[in-house]
C-alpha cells in the first residue's frame, strides 16, 4: 500500500543532523513505493532542502518565519501543522530527538492519533508494518503495528542506516504559509553547555568515564583517545554526580540514550541505569580494574586493569593504525 509520509528534518546550527537522513530511510519504509515529503521548520532553512532530496526525499515543503529560528513547542507545532493540513499524509517520521520526542508528543494530540516512540527498526512483514522498540530499559523489545489512523513513529538515532547520498537527485523545494501566533513562550537567549566535537547522541563511537576516571583531570585521557577515533565523550551519572563532568555528557536512564559502533566504558561499574542508555551499542568495550563489575557482562571485550595504563596504551595503537592506514 503506497503511502505519502511526512518527515521532520531537524536542524541545529545551520546544518540538518544525521537523524534527519536516517528518518528519510526509515520514511521511505513505511511509504512503502509511495511518496516521502520531507519538512523543513526554521528561518532561513530552504537552502537546505537538496540534501534531503539527496538522501532519498522525494521532494521538501519548508516553513520559514523568524519565529521559527529557535524551537519552541507551540511554534514548531503550528509550522508542521500547517503542513499536514495542506499535504494529508499517511504516516509521519521523526528522529527520536530532544526535539523530536517533544514535538511528536504534541503533533499526535493534535492528530488524535497513536504515536510509536523510539524505534529501532521498521520492516514490512505479513502485509503489515511492523516497528521494533526496546521497553524495559532495553531488556526486552516489543514489535508495533498501527492498525488506524495516520502512521506516526519517531526512530532513535544511530539504528536505521541512512540511504547512500545521491548528489545528481534533483527534486522540488516548496514553501507553505503558517501563522505563527500566541506563542507562550519567547526564547530570548540560547546558553549551551554542549561538550566539543562530535555529537554525542549521534556519536559512531562514544568513550565513557566513569566514578574510576576519579577526576575532571581523569577524563582527559579518554578525551584524547576520543579525538583520535573522532568520537565523543560520555559518562555515567556517577561521574556526572562527582562533579567530574556536566551533566550534558549523562548516559542513562536518566540521561542519553546512546547506540554507537563502538562503545568503551572506562571505570565504569555498569549499574543498570547506566546500561539501559548504551546497553544496545553494536560493541561494547569495558576497562575495570574490578573483574566482577557488572558492565563485564554486557561487554563484547573486557580489559582488567588500571584505565590510565589502558587507555594511553589503546590511543597509541590505535595512532599507529591510523598511520599505517594512510
Amino acid at each position: 500500500m503506497a503511502r505519502k509520509v511526512l518527515v521532520l528534518g531537524e536542524v541545529r546550527e545551520g546544518s540538518l543532523r544525521n537523524v534527519s537522513f536516517e528518518a528519510i530511510a526509515a520514511g521511505k519504509t513505511v511509504a512503502e513505493g509511495g511518496e516521502v515529503v520531507a519538512v523543513l521548520l526554521g528561518d532561513n532553512v530552504n537552502a537546505l532542502g537538496q540534501e534531503l532530496i539527496q538522501y532519498g526525499a522525494d521532494r521538501v515543503v519548508v516553513v520559514e518565519d523568524e519565529k521559527l529560528s529557535q524551537y519552541s513547542s507551540d511554534g514548531f507545532s503550528q509550522a508542521f501543522m500547517a503542513v499536514v493540513d495542506s499535504e494529508k499524509p499517511d504516516g509521519i517520521v521523526f528522529g527520536h530527538t530532544a526535539l523530536g520526542k517533544d514535538l511528536s508528543r504534541k503533533i499526535a494530540s493534535k492528530l488524535e492519533t497513536g504515536l510509536i516512540s523510539d524505534a529501532t527498526d521498521v520492516e514490512v512483514a505479513g502485509g503489515n508494518l511492523v516497528f521494533t522498540r526496546p521497553i524495559y530499559s532495553g531488556k526486552a523489545f516489543e514489535k508495533k503495528i498501527v492498525t488506524d489512523g495516520v502512521i506516526f513513529a519517531t526512530v532513535r538515532p544511530n539504528n536505521i542506516a541512512p540511504l547512500e547520498k545521491d548528489e545528481s537527485r534533483t527534486g522540488d523545494v516548496s514553501k507553505v504559509t503558517a501563522e505563527i501566533k500566541d506563542l507562550r513562550t519567547i526564547i530570548k537567549e540560547v546558553v549551551r553547555k554542549a561538550s566539543e566535537g562530535v555529537d554525542l547522541s549521534e556519536a559512531k563511537v562514544v568513550i565513557a568515564g566513569g566514578r574510576g576516571v576519579k577526576s575532571a583531570d581523569g577524563f582527559e585521557p579518554l578525551k584524547e583517545l576520543a579525538n583520535v577515533l573522532g568520537g565523543a565523550i560520555g559518562a555515567s551519572r556517577g561521574a556526572c554526580d562527582a562533579d567530574y563532568c556536566d551533566y550534558s555528557l549523562q548516559i542513562g536512564q536518566t540521561g542519553k540514550v546512546v547506540t554507537p559502533d563502538l562503545y568503551i566504558a572506562c571505570g565504569i561499574s555498569g549499574a543498570i541505569q547506566h546500561l539501559a542508555g548504551m546497553s544496545n551499542s553494536k560493541v561494547i568495550v569495558a576497562i575495570n580494574k574490578d573483574p566482577e563489575a557488572n558492565i563485564f557482562k554486557v561487554a563484547d571485550y573486557g580489559i582488567v586493569g588500571d584505565l590510565f595504563e589502558v587507555v594511553p596504551m589503546l590511543t597509541e595503537e590505535f595512532k599507529k593504525l591510523k598511520v599505517a592506514s594512510s
